[in-house]
């Protein structure tokens, strides 16, 4: 009796032991599975929302909203990241969507708007429409940096720069620091 109860508990703790090797083998092997590489596309949407958040924390509207609206407006390359919505360094919630170029509550349901690849008369009817709201404008990039928007990003592989348009920032009706307003005027760093 004694050498089958010596025998089961024998073969009970084999398998324990065989199970703790299991799973310290899988353990090691989920640990050592590598970060998936993040994708060029992620990482300039990444980017992008880096510094449209910060340039929404430098900016002030008359009636500082407790939820800020930021609508996106025409196809966009780099909203990916954005879309998710987010909340500022501040912890203001970020209330992000999208709506189209001839939506008519874009002045007064949006408190910014980033605006994508645009016809000239879609860009025109949409810049006409803010005239009169405090509404932040920040452009994808492509374009000038001249009529309407008051940021125009330049999206690179090593990093997003912007550009400000000074005529535009003084008709918007929202403040922005000084500070973001030189950033603009750094140059990249050269490699």
């Amino acid at each position: 009796m004694k050498l089958a109860v010596w025998a089961t508990e024998r073969v009970v703790g084999s398998k324990r032991v065989l199970l703790a090797v299991l799973l310290c083998l899988l353990t090691g092997v989920a640990v050592a599975q590598p970060e998936l590489p993040v994708s060029m596309a992620e990482q300039r949407a990444r980017s992008v929302t880096q510094v449209v958040l910060g340039i929404l924390s430098y900016a002030r509207w008359p009636v500082e909203p407790a939820q800020l609206r930021l609508c996106i407006v025409g196809p966009t390359e780099y909203t990916d990241d954005l879309v998710k919505g987010t909340t500022q360094a501040t912890g203001r919630p970020v209330a992000v969507r999208r709506l189209l170029a001839d939506n008519p509550t874009v002045a007064n349901e949006c408190d910014a708007v980033y605006i994508g690849k645009l016809t000239a008369d879609e860009r025109n009817r949409l810049f006409a429409s803010l005239i009169g709201h405090p509404v932040l404008s920040i452009s994808e990039g492509g374009d000038q940096c001249t009529v309407g928007s008051l940021f125009c990003l330049r999206v690179g592989d090593e990093q997003v720069s912007f550009e400000v348009n000074l005529d535009s920032v003084a008709r918007s009706g929202v403040r922005i620091h000084p500070s973001v307003l030189q950033l603009s005027r750094r140059k990249p760093a050269v490699p």
